[in-house]
């Protein structure tokens, strides 16, 4: 009879193959998971006696980034619009971070009446604004409106955040140094403003109006940055990553059952919303990047966009496009 060793030898070498096919696949895929983590933020820095604001923070990145806010001391409003979860994560983030100091008020991005109730209940209440992050956002929903009758992609993801930002700069200003910070997409590579047809009438397609309103923010970011030289407010747009969060929830149902079949192996390499929320969290407390404004990034550092976002005649027409379109011009 064969002891444990003799057994061990002979199924080794029976195997050996396959075992080193296993465990070459092994590390390839944790190192392709360690690359697709992208970067960390390492900053230490403290926010005790500042206050942020985080649009759609009561999930996915937005919620991490609200975690690190409360961890470094800061006062967090968390800015949603289903104020019953938005209850729920505050109440998570206070135990957890031990910061009492978190805030819920309402906003739906979807009504330019509700970002004008926000503003001024912030202008009237708050006494400074330090980081504002635009971080909420609608991916590859089907030709929904706003309730002003906008695209509901182009309207959430932009023009709520025109919005909402134009109506807080003065306190930011106040504030200063202060940033903004505007989460877009790697999507925006592909994305072009349609002047001509902005709210996709004539031919929608929920990938092309995606596109286009991330490709709105890095254009929002370099002429928000550009307008607002020498004031001590910067501002800030990134590609936070593919990440295991909720923003897909249009998108997923719809794709055929073989489709979802392939992508639902992957899923568990993509980014976690901790992960996720690493760039968001860079651009708003990273000493490094205080003097910097108008700059695009990924995984923690600066990255230059597509062509089309580094056009600064399209960026101020754009911005005179919505000031129009939400009544600010």
């Amino acid at each position: 009879m064969q002891n444990y060793a003799e057994v061990a030898r002979d199924f080794l070498e029976r195997h050996a193959t396959g075992l080193t096919v296993a465990v070459l696949t092994g590390a390839g895929v944790l190192a392709l998971r360690r690359w697709l983590a992208g970067g960390v933020c390492r900053s230490k820095v403290r926010l005790d006696g500042k206050t942020v604001l985080i649009t759609g923070a009561n999930t996915g990145i937005g919620k991490e980034a609200a975690m690190d806010m409360a961890q470094r001391g800061a006062r967090v409003i968390l800015a949603c619009r289903d104020i019953t979860r938005a209850r729920i994560a505050a109440d998570e983030i206070r135990l957890r971070s031990g910061n009492g100091n978190v805030v819920v008020k309402k906003l739906d991005l979807a009504s330019l009446q509700s970002v004008r109730d926000l503003a001024k209940e912030v202008q009237e209440n708050e006494d400074r604004l330090d980081i504002l992050i635009n971080n909420a956002g609608i991916m590859m929903c089907p030709k929904w409106t706003t309730e002003d009758g906008f695209e509901m992609q182009f309207g959430v993801n932009h023009l709520g955040h025109f919005l909402l930002t134009n109506c807080l700069l003065d306190l930011l200003k106040k504030s200063t140094p202060s940033r903004v910070v505007i989460v877009s997409s790697l999507a925006h590579e592909k994305g072009h403003i349609h002047f001509d047809d902005i709210n996709l009438d004539k031919d929608y397609k929920r990938e092309v109006s995606y596109r286009q309103s991330k490709l709105a923010n890095v254009l929002f970011c370099r002429e928000l940055a550009a307008r607002l030289q020498g004031t001590g407010v910067t501002a800030y747009s990134l590609h936070p990553g593919v990440i295991r969060t909720e923003l897909g929830r249009h998108l997923f149902p719809t794709l055929a059952l073989w489709k979802r079949s392939i992508i639902m192996p992957f899923l568990m390499m993509i980014k976690s919303p901790w992960e996720g929320a690493q760039t968001t969290i860079y651009c708003a407390v990273d000493e490094s990047v205080a003097n910097d404004s108008g700059l695009y990034y990924s995984d923690c550092a600066p990255k230059t966009a597509a062509p089309q976002a580094l056009d600064d005649a399209a960026a101020k027409k754009l911005w005179d496009l919505s000031a129009s379109m939400v009544g600010l011009a």
